[in-house]
């Protein structure tokens, strides 16, 4: 245990200069809205505050925390004739909710963090530090589990006539910089992997890695990147082990990665079998502690329809599938195409932010 602690703790003391001048990620998120959460199995918000001739935009889930941005007057339902004005923190589209299909409730503050990361200096630093001892600027690594391969997860973008940007096509700039890694089988992702996983040589691919190194070894030498998506979901579903042994993992992760100067990006995922958002809490707190990008997928995920799963009642853990066509809005609206669309933009805001004074 003591062994393992050594290099979070040492990339933690490196750190220490930065985290101390880097300023606190913002929370306007919490200081423009008020939240409410949605009661029926399909809350629709439509575009005015009226049940005819407006409408519907798109539907809500159970339990789908809203974005209230303002209370208004209009068609009157279960003895009140209030609206909400709300917010989609995804697309940021407006629209409107009678509040009879909402119930007051209190989200979390992680849960309330933005869906791309508001990057800081302390990003910045590690960035120029990897610079200096050779990251390729042009590569992105991912480390992770069955949600991370290549097959569903961004390899889309490294073929044009596989995805339409749409709205979104300031990403292209993005994918240029970075074309190759999107679709790039990593050393450090496999279907089952876990966050102890990449971390041990008995499950280094022998066919590319090294005697004796562990998928992160692997996929640092091999591919030598600048930025590295982490996003490990799956946690010892058998043996329930406590998700503070999940976040002692997490952060030797983050440590031996920004100990190359490589920054991370973490992400949240979008399940809770564990049933009390622990393991999302767990990275939440390894992003703060190192103050590095956190891409929280879990609310762009939690606002979609069944919460971004393809069947939730079966096996809550897996993704709508959907192509990355966003000239297309109801893709917008499903698990995948999300994911690798919110992956993306942190991914650029990531890069446009540590190299601006390039």
């Amino acid at each position: 245990m003591m062994k393992r602690l050594i290099l979070p703790l040492a990339v933690l003391l490196i750190l220490l200069p930065f985290l101390a001048a880097a300023p606190h990620a913002s929370r306007a998120q919490e200081d423009a809205f008020t939240y409410r959460c949605t009661v029926g199995p399909e809350t629709w918000m439509r575009e005015c505050p009226h049940w005819a001739g407006c409408a519907p935009i798109y539907w809500y889930s159970h339990n789908t925390i809203l974005f209230v941005k303002d209370t208004v007057t209009g068609d009157r339902n279960a003895g009140t004739n209030e609206w909400l004005l709300i917010e989609d923190p995804v697309q940021h589209n407006e629209g409107y909710v009678h509040s009879s299909m909402t119930t007051e409730c209190t989200p979390e503050a992680w849960q309330l963090l933005p869906v791309v990361p508001e990057v800081t200096n302390t990003a910045r630093d590690i960035y120029q530090r990897g610079q200096e001892l050779g990251t390729d600027p042009t590569r992105f690594s991912k480390v992770g589990d069955c949600q991370n391969v290549s097959a569903y997860f961004l390899s889309s973008f490294d073929t044009p006539l596989q995805y339409d940007l749409g709205d979104y096509e300031h990403l292209q700039s993005t994918i240029d910089q970075f074309a190759g890694s999107f679709s790039r089988d990593s050393a450090a992702v496999e279907g089952g992997f876990t966050v102890a996983s990449v971390l041990s040589p008995l499950w280094a691919d022998p066919a590319r890695c090294d005697d004796g190194e562990t998928p992160l070894e692997c996929e640092a030498r091999l591919h030598n990147p600048s930025i590295v998506i982490i996003s490990m979901e799956t946690w010892s579903r058998e043996t329930a082990q406590p998700s503070s042994l999940y976040q002692e993992y997490l952060m030797e992760v983050v440590a031996f990665w920004i100990d190359r100067g490589v920054v991370p990006i973490l992400a949240t995922k979008a399940d809770n079998i564990e049933g009390d958002h622990s393991i999302n809490q767990a990275i939440v707190e390894v992003a703060a502690t190192y103050d590095i990008p956190l891409w929280n997928f879990w609310l762009a995920a939690h606002t979609l329809p069944k919460h971004g799963l393809s069947n939730p009642e079966l096996d809550q853990f897996h993704l709508l599938w959907g192509r990355s066509f966003y000239n297309n809005p109801d893709r917008l609206r499903d698990g995948w195409p999300v994911r690798n669309l919110t992956a993306l933009q942190s991914l650029d805001a990531v890069w446009r932010t540590v190299t601006a004074d390039e």
